[in-house]
């Protein structure tokens, strides 16, 4: 196998605008969100309780009262503006290390020694909202493309992913290439069926591939596929495990409307797919999912943990600003969405569906949702 390797590798000055970046963002997410929380435990919703002789049970009953706060606006113009720089900095490093790294994916894709495989579909065309939003209002969004060669849109994703998790408290401190969150995912599906052993593992929306590497890692047998809407997600996600040395086979497909046949997988599984679709996709995502499993096997998806019934009303109004405000169109619809129901409308049996909370590090929580077949 061939020695060339990708990396995601920061000079001096990008590396230290990065953690600047990081450090921004968390303190606008931690430490300005304490602060707010402090105001509306201490004034908003002791003065919502003495008009109203009732506590606050709803966002909308809050919402007004949170968003004329300075404060409040203080944490948006930093949380909108951080996540510019956050692009800006990551940027910096892709482009100058544009030429090396896509000659190196080049090689290492069309190497008579190469491990996986890739699939693209030119005919396929990705469904919305990946068309026409810039999801994490990432410039040019995420099939970006000039040539079969850019991997623009890829490595701008996989270099900001691990910053942007992190500063949301929602990440282990892994540097970009992680593929943390794929064992982790691996590591509840154990938890919870220790008897199962998948040998067909499919990633859904697997995007630029680190966690398929994760699932490919923790069961070592299996056979393991990824799917992405995005080609140039899926042509880097190919590269990646090349450079990795682990023999994954990635499509270019849409989730909803895939190409395998019925009852191929043991074991199929999504990380932070859900929230980033619609109403009307994600039934069919979960439709197809059952079709594609075995008897006894299992879908598994990690998500946001932020559901009306797990989180403080605050956070409530601060996840909707992502909504309006920050390339996150789907959020407030997803964690609404009765999970539990759509899995049984799309064939799993309702003894046998799984939702549950789950702790990644010391802070860290996902949502897991999912069911036997």
């Amino acid at each position: 196998m061939t020695e060339k390797r990708l990396s995601f590798s920061p000079n001096h000055d990008e590396a230290a605008r990065q953690a600047f970046v990081g450090a921004l963002k968390g303190y606008a997410n931690i430490v300005v969100h304490k602060q707010l929380e402090a105001i509306y435990d201490g004034e908003i919703a002791p003065k919502f309780e003495a008009e109203h002789q009732r506590a606050p049970a709803a966002r909308d009953d809050i919402s007004d009262a949170v968003e004329g706060l300075p404060l409040y606006k203080y944490w948006g113009l930093l949380t909108y503006h951080s996540q510019d720089m956050l692009f800006d900095s990551v940027g910096s490093t892709v482009q100058r290390t544009k030429a090396k790294e896509e000659a190196t994916a080049r090689d290492l894709t069309t190497s008579s020694e190469k491990l996986g495989a890739l699939h693209l579909d030119d005919a396929m065309t990705p469904s919305k909202p990946i068309t026409d939003i810039e999801i994490h209002r990432q410039p040019g969004g995420y099939i970006r493309a000039e040539n079969d060669d850019d991997l623009d849109a890829a490595r701008l994703y996989a270099g900001t992913i691990e910053i942007y998790r992190n500063a949301k408290a929602m990440g282990d401190g892994s540097k970009a290439g992680s593929d943390s969150i794929g064992l982790f995912t691996s590591d509840v599906f154990r938890k919870h069926y220790p008897n199962k052993q998948p040998r067909r593992i499919l990633d859904l929306g697997c995007g630029t591939g680190e966690q398929t590497i994760g699932f490919k890692r923790r069961f070592p047998e299996a056979d393991v596929h990824g799917i992405d809407a995005s080609a140039p997600f899926v042509r880097y996600a190919h590269a990646w495990a090349e450079s990795e040395g682990e023999p994954i086979t990635f499509h270019h497909m849409n989730a909803q409307e895939t190409s395998f046949p019925d009852e191929h997988f043991d074991l199929i599984v999504s990380h932070i797919l859900f929230h980033e679709t619609s109403h009307k996709i994600l039934p069919q995502i979960m439709a197809e999912a059952h079709r594609l499993l075995a008897p006894g096997g299992v879908m598994l998806n990690l998500d946001v943990p932020y559901q009306p019934e797990a989180t403080p009303l605050l956070k409530q109004v601060t996840n909707h600003w992502q909504v309006r405000h920050n390339g996150e169109p789907f959020w407030t619809g997803f964690i609404q969405t009765d999970l539990k129901e759509k899995l049984v409308q799309s064939g799993f049996d309702r003894e046998k569906v799984l939702y549950a909370y789950e702790g990644l590090g010391p802070t860290a929580a996902y949502l897991i949702f999912g069911g036997e077949k």
